[in-house]
């Protein structure tokens, strides 16, 4: 099963909500690696690596988030895996 990289800027009220802790949940449930991190203009930025049915799975969550979230708008782009994550973080 060959693996990709997916990077998303999720934008809308994704900071102060839980919203990288959620997604790291939900990654590690999906056995997906990579990383979540608040950016200064209030965007979560999420790189994930894993089988595309996988990110299929976390990027259609990321589209609603944790309760408290309300995204507006997801910047993604996919690309091979680089296998440079060991599991799923916060930054």
């Amino acid at each position: 099963m060959s693996q990709q990289r997916l990077t998303m800027l999720i934008s809308g009220k994704v900071q102060g909500v839980y919203y990288r802790a959620s997604a790291a949940e939900k990654a590690t449930e999906l056995g997906v690696t990579g990383y979540a991190k608040n950016l200064p203009d209030g965007r979560v930025e999420l790189v994930a690596e894993g089988p595309s049915a996988a990110l299929s799975s976390l990027r259609q969550w990321c589209h609603e988030g944790p309760p408290a979230a309300k995204v507006d708008g997801i910047d993604a782009n996919e690309s091979p895996a680089t296998g440079e994550f060991t599991r799923f973080e916060t930054r």
